[in-house]
């Protein structure tokens, strides 16, 4: 046990606590710190000011007015052109290409000059002999057409009138129900349940239940509730200010000031403070995840780890 204070078992639960790297070290505050101390300190870059805009040389950075084309020579673009052709002329092995006879141009309207079918024969203005024309026979006779669409109209359809048939009120609705209660008629027995077929261990309706329902309990009667009591009368105040008491205030007691001695610590023979003996102390536990983790992956599976969803 150290002559002063706990021991580190008792403290943090190890043997010996780990020594700190900034052990004296000068504490600097992070308030109001610049974050950069070297643009405050020394001299620092000190420009030559400002300049105004004008077209003298002293807005610039060079001292001179440097020229793109400085000390090239002057080409000629025709030249060059010319020089280009010719350079082009030698690689031809002849003369330039010539065609044995030129387009001919026509000479006017109507001409079939430099045409290859020349011209055509004569379109005479006469009209051939045509066939005497035979008109079509006539077309069918019918009765003109009766006023009406047919809807709501009687005897103008081709055939006889439709006989009324009477549509009820919901005739839908009776026709479905009196088939489902033929069905219901035709069939022998409930439906077919398997009892083999595997099922979920929690339902999904928590609420479902395949035993009927135990009948209603009924509420039991209620009682009725009394009356509060009401007295005849208030309580009449008694006299003399005793604040609703039977007796009066009790008399004043003495009650000095005195200052208590405090007690010594208690201490044993050899003047040493007395410690109880500690109990279990807790230390630093590593938790149930990082745990699960450093379990389910490791060196030899974290390849061919995959996760798992629960």
């Amino acid at each position: 046990m150290p002559a002063e204070g706990k021991s580190d078992m008792e403290r943090i639960g190890l043997f010996s606590e780990m020594g700190y790297v900034t052990i004296g070290d000068k504490y600097v505050s992070h308030y109001m710190r610049p974050f950069n101390e070297a643009a405050s300190k020394n001299r620092q870059m000190l420009p030559g000011g400002t300049k105004t805009l004008s077209a003298l040389q002293a807005g610039y950075f060079e001292p001179q007015f440097v020229r793109i084309f400085d000390g090239e020579a002057y080409s000629n673009p025709v030249q060059l052109r010319r020089r280009y052709r010719l350079a082009e002329s030698k690689k031809n092995l002849g003369k330039a290409f010539l065609p044995s006879n030129g387009d001919k141009l026509p000479c006017g309207l109507g001409s079939y000059y430099g045409t290859i079918g020349g011209p055509y024969a004569y379109f005479s203005p006469q009209l051939k002999a045509k066939e005497r024309y035979i008109p079509p026979g006539k077309n069918f006779y019918t009765n003109p057409g009766k006023k009406g669409t047919g809807y709501g109209y009687a005897n103008l359809t081709i055939g006889e009138q439709y006989p009324h048939e009477p549509d009820g009120y919901d005739l839908e609705r009776i026709n479905a129900k009196k088939a489902q209660e033929e069905h219901k008629r035709l069939v022998k027995g409930g439906p077919f349940k398997l009892n083999l077929y595997p099922q979920e261990y929690f339902d999904m309706n928590p609420y479902f239940n395949d035993k009927p329902l135990p009948p209603v309990k009924k509420p039991p009667p209620e009682k009725p509730i009394a009356p509060p009591f009401k007295p005849s009368s208030p309580a009449k105040k008694v006299r003399g200010m005793k604040g609703g008491t039977f007796d009066p205030y009790p008399s004043h007691s003495a009650d000095p000031y005195v200052i208590t001695k405090s007690r010594a610590v208690t201490t044993n023979k050899e003047r040493q403070i007395f410690h109880p003996p500690p109990g279990p102390k807790s230390r630093p536990v590593t938790s149930i995840i990082t745990l699960n983790v450093s379990r389910s992956l490791n060196v030899k599976n974290y390849k061919t780890a995959q996760l798992t969803s629960y």
